[in-house]
């Protein structure tokens, strides 16, 4: 039987997912979409293509890594006695780890491969012509990427968005080591499934678990009909 208090709480984690998920869909729009585009464009000189090898290698560390390696990592480097953290505690700011800004850190850095390659790959489907009649025309390169080249990628921004939202909603392993469980600020709706598991409830964990399934299948259906459209 599921308890009534429950019920009332269970809309916390779920905001928390949603806040999440929607700053890091943000993000990864405004600072992963130019180093997608510089990713795609023809490379000149051999140091900077091997330098977008290593960058792209880089990138998808997180499709292949375990989410707790990552996270463990995140952990050591916004830790106060290490890296950043020891940084920001040097300098009297307030640390990162356990902290809604840390869980966005982490989930920007884990979403990262999941945005970039559908955006790389519709920046790489832009024909050189177009470019090229591009610079004949607008000299500046800023101007060129906000009229030219984002017009024609919008269906992979717009896929890579949808992509890196669900991705982040479901995230545990990663937002788990450096958020822990704060009621309000850090519990996700994946951290309450696994309690509610540990603790045998398993018709909340059923409730919750459902909820996510439900924006999964809306998700992969809006994914779905982009592509059909795309490729019209």
């Amino acid at each position: 039987m599921i308890d009534p208090s429950f019920m009332s709480d269970m809309l916390s984690p779920f905001l928390v997912s949603l806040k999440l998920a929607t700053i890091t869909t943000l993000c990864l729009l405004l600072f992963a979409t130019p180093v997608a585009y510089w990713l795609a464009k023809p490379s000149r000189g051999q140091l900077v293509a091997r330098v977008k090898v290593v960058l792209m290698g880089v990138i998808a560390m997180p499709l292949v890594l375990p989410p707790t390696v990552i996270g463990f990592y995140l952990l050591l480097l916004l830790s106060p006695s290490t890296g950043i953290g020891k940084w920001l505690s040097e300098h009297n700011i307030s640390p990162l780890i356990f902290t809604f800004e840390g869980l966005v850190i982490g989930s920007i850095i884990y979403s990262l491969p999941f945005y970039i390659q559908p955006v790389y790959a519709q920046f790489l489907r832009i024909p050189k012509s177009v470019m090229d009649m591009a610079g004949l025309l607008e000299p500046s390169r800023l101007k060129r990427f906000m009229r030219v080249a984002l017009p024609q990628a919008k269906v992979g921004i717009i896929l890579g968005s949808l992509i890196s939202f669900a991705h982040t909603i479901g995230e545990f392993g990663v937002v788990l080591m450096i958020g822990g469980s704060i009621a309000g600020e850090t519990k996700v709706v994946s951290i309450v499934i696994y309690e509610q598991v540990e603790a045998l409830n398993y018709e909340a964990a059923h409730m919750m678990s459902g909820v996510l399934i439900i924006i999964g299948m809306i998700m992969v259906a809006l994914i779905a009909i982009i592509n059909k459209l795309n490729q019209r």
